[in-house]
């Protein structure tokens, strides 16, 4: 199967410039997609990019992952109604070497080979370019008639919300982007995201009207959700790749809580399993939907792509032991593990004094740390044994004292069969 054909088997086809098959089918081909450094680490919202990046590669063509040290001084204004903070020097230079040290783990940069993989910075080339330069080299071949027809220009302007010139300048700057690759990397192709088309076709454009060259382009769909929304975020804020930001194990319970509307979809974008290895596990999963063995056939290979397969085995294993009923497996995690297992929104921390001489069940859960959203709900619950403290039912006379703080400091609270709970005294 063809790369093209590969795509669009995914469903991960979205535009593609005319010839541009073609030309796929007849030689190797360098092509790149661009990462903008607007944090230290990629989120998962980048790794349908990446994914296209390895894909390519498998396919024998030569990737090329663009770091926009320059680019990411400006933020690309795609999709964005209002205009990005700007960030510092230093933090874009840090977020450089954050972003390369991930790149650099899902590709293959072995120089022997014809098609081995490369990093740029485009912050080379226009970290020393005279404004002059800029504007008679690239502004000259882009008119403003052609920057206004493209797409996030109309729908900043027709929202009436401002567009800065820094802002309009981010198409030019990555249509040089593309010509520069064209003329120093032989690079014939760009890649993106749908959102990217109007700024990948001002690259072919400019390579065009310049250099009389022909260069191509494709993207593919950016991911949403079955029901419209955003692919990539929780109630916590956005999935990263660096487990620092994003802990493992949250990283393996994103994917395993994947709908089954959408794991189909999601299996066939980020996995790399061939398509009869894919059709047979949307058979099993079709078969007994319940054992979910989409979402963790996907969540053990993203984990092991992303992290290790060390990190995987813990990730399941604390998995196990947070949903198991044994209290002293769950004393084996430690501090940062049992935080890391807790979002925010499920975390409440009260002071440790309250512990002193002994705290009504009732009122720790029902008004304390707000389990439930009243004493009345949090009383009738634990009188039906569906409420548990450390894996053991409790009951109303119960008084919870310091020496059931696990570590000095947690307990563990089960609303129902499903719903946990942290309550950390400190």
């Amino acid at each position: 199967m063809s790369f093209v054909d590969e795509l669009r088997w995914r469903g991960m086809l979205n535009n593609i410039m005319p010839g541009t098959e073609e030309l796929l089918n007849r030689e190797q081909v360098s092509g790149y997609i661009g990462f903008d450094p607007t944090a230290d680490s990629l989120h998962i919202g980048s790794m349908l990019q990446i994914t296209l990046l390895m894909r390519f590669q498998q396919a024998g063509h030569k990737p090329i992952a663009l770091v926009g040290g320059a680019t990411g001084m400006i933020g690309d204004p795609s999709g964005k109604m209002q205009e990005r903070k700007l960030l510092g020097v230093d933090d874009i230079k840090a977020n450089e070497e954050g972003i390369k040290k991930q790149l650099e783990k899902f590709l293959d940069f072995d120089a022997a080979k014809s098609n081995a993989a490369e990093i740029v910075n485009n912050n080379d080339w226009f970290g020393e370019m005279r404004m002059i330069t800029f504007l008679r080299d690239v502004g000259k071949y882009l008119t403003t008639n052609y920057l206004l027809s493209k797409g996030f220009v109309k729908d900043r302007l027709e929202s009436g919300n401002e567009l800065s010139f820094t802002e309009f300048n981010y198409i030019l700057m990555q249509a040089y982007d593309f010509l520069w690759l064209y003329e120093n990397r032989n690079c014939k192709l760009q890649m993106g995201g749908s959102d990217q088309w109007g700024n990948i076709t001002a690259g072919n454009e400019l390579i065009h009207k310049k250099l009389r060259g022909e260069a191509y382009a494709l993207t593919v769909p950016l991911v949403t959700k079955s029901d419209g929304t955003k692919f990539g975020k929780t109630e916590s804020g956005n999935v990263w790749l660096d487990a620092k930001k994003t802990s493992v194990y949250k990283f393996y319970q994103f994917w395993l809580n994947v709908s089954d509307e959408d794991i189909s979809k999601l299996m066939r974008y980020f996995s790399l399993k061939n398509r009869e290895e894919i059709e047979a596990l949307e058979k099993q999963h079709s078969a007994a939907p319940h054992l979910r063995t989409l979402q963790k056939a996907l969540a053990e290979e993203l984990t092991i792509r992303v992290h290790s397969t060390e990190a995987l085995q813990r990730a399941q294993e604390t998995t196990a032991i947070l949903f198991g009923s044994s209290f002293e497996e769950f004393k084996r995690l430690s501090n940062e593990e049992i935080e890391d297992a807790f979002d925010k929104d499920i975390t409440y921390r009260i002071s440790k004094n309250l512990f002193d001489e002994g705290t009504d069940p009732v009122g720790l859960v029902g008004e304390i740390a707000a389990v439930f959203p009243s004493k009345g709900e949090a009383r009738k619950s634990i009188q039906g044994n569906g409420v548990s403290i450390n894996k053991a039912k409790i009951t109303l006379d119960k008084k919870i004292t310091a020496a059931d703080l696990l570590h000095g400091k947690y307990l563990l609270v089960q609303k129902g069969k499903k719903n946990y709970y942290l309550i950390v005294a400190e």
